[in-house]
């Protein structure tokens, strides 16, 4: 017969023999018969079961000991600064290695102190000229104070970032446009600097800047291509410059050296004057007493050296109007010219000429008119 058929014995399966349920072990009995052991064990009677818990006791308490110290060992990087707090109260800084802090009391908080960290910034900003221009910029910094860096502001790393959108922003809106994006970038990187610098410093953050990048500066996208055209501009514009001082540089030294040589030669063609002009005055002097003793033949001898050399210079042409209607042209600068290459003749001065023996003037009246008859006759005949 089943176990669940009217009349049975009823023989549950799911009940103990007692009578009662069967179910899962409930977890109050549990921890009631455990501490009822440890209770008899520390107030029985026997000794040895009073023995036995005092041991397992110390044991237990030895070893939460054990894990509590083994717990409080730490380590410092080479890199770091450790900042100690016993229960949150600032109590001092340890280097690195190897370090022992009580758990639960102290907090050890390591700071980078080593690395040189970034900040950047960057976005649209309106400059004193009323243009915008489009700013990117970066900082480079590094923690000198573990404990400022940790308690003098909340969150150090958001300030910083605050502090450089400021700096950026005053000293771009005290620029102009062309100061910005051309020849006064680094201008304007270092009054980023000295601003940030002075904004920082009240709060004493116990950071150091160590740079400030100007990584990039562009006007708008819509007026850019405006704006590449000005840049060309003014590029070529400081190439022409360089180009003019170049130019300047070069052609300088060679007009300073004309200058020195027109001067030297005008102090030489002065030098020559005068010294001519002294000779001049010499030879006068000289030639005045033959002119008071002969001043016709004198008057007669300075004509002739005077109109040699002025017909010296000139091209003559002799022309015969007494022998006939015919006229005979002479070239008498080419025939001087090759009598000059053949036969150089010594010319005298007036001076020599005076100096030279008188003859009477019936003498000379006689040789002019020969001389004169004789060219006559060789006009005629056309030699």
């Amino acid at each position: 017969m089943a176990w669940n058929e009217p009349g049975g014995n009823n023989n549950d399966p799911w009940k103990n023999r007692g009578g009662r349920d069967q179910g899962p072990p409930d977890l109050d009995d549990v921890f009631k018969n455990l501490f009822g052991k440890f209770g008899k064990s520390g107030g029985g009677n026997g000794g040895s079961g009073k023995s036995l818990g005092g041991i397992g006791a110390g044991i237990l308490i030895g070893l939460i000991v054990v894990i509590w110290i083994i717990s409080g060992f730490y380590t410092i990087r080479e890199a770091e600064r450790g900042v100690v707090l016993r229960f949150g109260e600032y109590v001092k800084q340890v280097e690195p290695g190897l370090r022992w802090a009580p758990t639960f009391i102290d907090t050890v908080i390591p700071v980078d102190v080593q690395s040189i960290r970034d900040q950047s910034s960057s976005g649209s900003m309106l400059t004193e000229d009323e243009n915008v221009v489009d700013v990117q910029m970066e900082m480079q910094f590094r923690v000198v104070d573990p404990y400022r860096w940790t308690f003098a502001v909340e969150s150090p790393e958001t300030s910083l970032s605050q502090s450089l959108d400021s700096a950026i922003r005053y000293v771009v809106g005290h620029s102009t446009m062309d100061d910005v994006l051309t020849d006064g970038r680094e201008l304007t990187r270092q009054r980023v600097w000295e601003e940030l610098q002075g904004i920082i410093e009240p709060y004493n953050m116990g950071v150091a800047i160590i740079d400030m990048n100007f990584r990039d500066a562009r006007p708008p996208e819509q007026v850019k291509d405006a704006f590449d055209d000005a840049i060309a501009a003014q590029e070529d514009e400081q190439r022409f410059i360089r180009e003019a001082e170049a130019y300047a540089r070069e052609i300088e030294p060679r007009a300073r050296g004309q200058v020195n040589r027109m001067n030297e030669e005008a102090q030489a063609y002065k030098e020559q004057v005068t010294l001519e002009a002294q000779g001049e005055v010499a030879r006068f002097e000289e030639l005045l007493p033959q002119y008071e003793r002969a001043p016709e033949v004198t008057r007669e001898r300075i004509y002739l050296e005077t109109m040699e050399q002025v017909l010296s210079s000139t091209s003559k042409i002799l022309v015969d109007s007494d022998g006939g209607n015919n006229m005979m042209y002479l070239p008498l600068d080419k025939i001087m010219e090759r009598q000059q290459n053949s036969s150089k003749p010594q010319s005298r001065s007036t001076l020599e000429g005076l100096q030279m023996p008188v003859v009477d003037e019936g003498q000379r009246s006689r040789n002019s008119s020969s001389t004169s008859g004789l060219r006559g006759e060789s006009y005629r005949e056309g030699r």
